[in-house]
């Protein structure tokens, strides 16, 4: 391990092989960081936090603080990082409340540019890009490969779904359902995200299916009830269009239209 001498770690933090700790760095305790994470200059990893290995996490970055939530009453929760996510300067990143989830969770290869904001009890999965200034409120859900726009505002127990990107400067206050385009204040949804699909790799099979279902339920004019069903009904049988009816009927605080 490289731990630079102003570094203030607590003696029951965990530190594994080839973790770099920079300059005035302070780490709290039960905090558990895996081989090979950098942590940048003046970086603070509060108490009850883990990270994964590879990760690097740069200067200035607040992990693991209290909730902004006026309901936390100091109750020991977590944050819990996987493995090779990029996390740029000022990020911030809280801790749970103990409600639904009870820990904030943030999965492996995601990129976090300056300035996000990951509040309490919000779920990331992996290779998720969030620009610069993209803010999370407390309970979001974000699936994989999911790229949140530059100074975008995400509401409190929204869903971002799987491949989707949202333009910057958005305010999303409905579910972005899976495989689309949003932008706008408030959201709203500008088709599919063809070149995101086609640089993943999606097959015209699957691409195809998705513009018949997203057709049929966004431009037919039927009842969503009626939308979804038809779309079930009739077009072809993938795995992405299962996830892509099942998010919005799923949905809770509705789906951005």
């Amino acid at each position: 391990m490289n731990i630079h001498s102003t570094a203030i770690i607590s003696p029951d933090a965990q530190l594994e092989e080839g973790v770099e700790i920079g300059p005035y760095v302070v780490i709290g305790t039960d905090v558990k960081i895996g081989k090979n994470t950098i942590i940048g200059p003046h970086a603070v990893i509060e108490d009850f936090t883990h990270i994964g290995e590879g990760c690097h996490i740069h200067q200035f970055c607040s992990i693991g603080a209290p909730p902004q939530d006026l309901k936390f009453g100091g109750e020991k929760t977590r944050v819990v990082i996987g493995n090779f996510n990029t996390i740029r300067e000022f990020v911030t990143i809280n801790r749970s409340t103990k409600a639904d989830i009870g820990v904030t969770i943030i999965g492996d290869y995601n990129l976090l540019m300056a300035y996000c904001h990951v509040a309490h009890n919000c779920k990331l999965g992996d290779r998720i890009v969030m620009a610069n200034a993209a803010t999370l409120a407390g309970h979001v859900l974000v699936e994989d490969y999911a790229i949140i726009g530059g100074l975008t505002g995400i509401h409190q127990f929204s869903s971002i779904g799987a491949h989707c990107i949202i333009g910057g400067v958005s305010a999303v206050v409905k579910d972005v359902p899976p495989y689309t385009m949003a932008s706008g204040n408030h959201a709203k949804l500008f088709g599919l995200n063809l070149v995101g699909l086609k640089r993943r790799n999606f097959s015209e099979k699957t691409i195809k299916a998705l513009k018949d279902a997203y057709r049929i339920i966004f431009r037919s004019h039927l009842l969503l009830k009626e939308a979804l069903k038809k779309a079930q009904d009739e077009v072809e049988d993938v795995p992405e269009v299962k996830h892509f009816i099942k998010f919005i009927k799923e949905s809770e605080r509705g789906v951005c239209r």
